[in-house]
């Protein structure tokens, strides 16, 4: 086989490959995790059962396949929504990831509830390309001196939040379902990750070790030597701005 039909194969396996996670992840969200089967995806794709071994190992691969593609759909929608340019105030585009995670999980119930029920899934490309650009949103909040707690806490309390909101809503019998319950957890996670006022005016380096400065009179936990060390460097950093 000469290296364009190694590519023609490559690209038709690749095809099938998706084809069969579509019909399978269909099939999830249309009637539940007991609707995949390995025969029922054969069908639905329009393939034979072997097919799927080959591709995915077994039914507990093809589901890995599927909640991958979970997390590059909701990649996919989080680009879409971040749009070219940042917003200006870090706090609300904060609030809009939030919700953004929230509502993709309240309209893919099945297909989220595969993604999140199981730690394992996590190890996946396209959940940490998404952890990655939760990150870069929590770094916009500290770099502007909004943010209350360390850069990997936020993270984890933002991610387990949002997780934790869409979970528990699914539990409830829809009668129980009070959209309060979702404005009060992202309101409380708002309030224990960033600040009500930016601890920093300026932004920058030289900002930061203004107000760094400024406050260290102020704390006990350092000694006279450590002190003396650290406001020489704050000194240098607030000169350059």
């Amino acid at each position: 086989m000469d290296a364009v039909e190694s590519d023609t194969a490559a690209l038709g396996r690749e095809q099938l490959r998706q084809r069969i996670v579509e019909a399978a992840a269909g099939l999830l969200e249309r009637e539940g995790r007991d609707a995949v089967t390995t025969r029922a995806v054969a069908v639905a794709a329009g393939v034979q059962p072997p097919a799927i071994y080959r591709l995915f190992g077994d039914k507990d691969g093809l589901l890995d396949a599927v909640a991958e593609y979970g997390f590059a759909r909701f990649l996919k929608t989080k680009h879409i929504a971040q749009g070219p340019r940042h917003p200006v105030d870090p706090v609300e585009d904060l609030r809009a990831g939030w919700d953004l995670a929230v509502e993709f999980g309240l309209a893919n119930p099945a297909l989220y509830t595969l993604m999140y029920s199981e730690p394992t899934k996590e190890t996946s490309a396209a959940f940490k390309a998404g952890m990655k650009t939760l990150m870069s949103r929590i770094r916009r909040l500290a770099v502007g001196g909004w943010l209350r707690v360390d850069e990997e806490l936020a993270v984890t309390l933002i991610h387990a939040t949002a997780r934790g909101a869409v979970l528990t809503w699914l539990t409830l019998p829809e009668d129980r379902r009070d959209p309060a319950l979702l404005t009060t957890l992202r309101e409380s996670m708002i309030a224990a990750v960033t600040n009500r006022e930016p601890a920093v005016q300026e932004s920058g380096p030289a900002g930061a070790a203004r107000a760094l400065r400024a406050a260290l009179p102020e704390q006990t936990t350092l000694s006279n030597a450590e002190r003396h060390l650290l406001t020489e460097w704050l000194d240098r950093l607030a000169a350059d701005g």
